[in-house]
């Protein structure tokens, strides 16, 4: 029984451990264009080196910013692959 117990809790510390490897953001940024509307798309990969799932998540966001002299948005769609 003792020896089931280790196993169980050796599986279990496995099992919730994270695994920390390269994760990929991809960002998708949209601008509207300051003289008109003409809006720009660009698609970047930002790659993480040996970080867990979780710790990618939160530094993988969407953002949107508003400049409002020229009402000008930009936004970044960001998702974790």
């Amino acid at each position: 029984m003792k020896k089931l117990t280790i196993i169980l809790s050796v599986v279990a510390v496995a099992a919730l451990t994270s695994c920390k490897k390269d994760r990929v953001c991809e960002c998708t940024y949209t601008s509207n264009a300051p003289s008109g509307p003409v809006t720009t798309t660009n698609v970047d990969k930002i790659t993480y080196s040996k970080v867990s799932k979780g710790t990618a998540k939160k530094a993988c966001v969407t953002t949107e910013t508003t400049y409002t002299g020229a009402t000008y948005v930009s936004t970044a769609d960001c998702k974790l692959k």
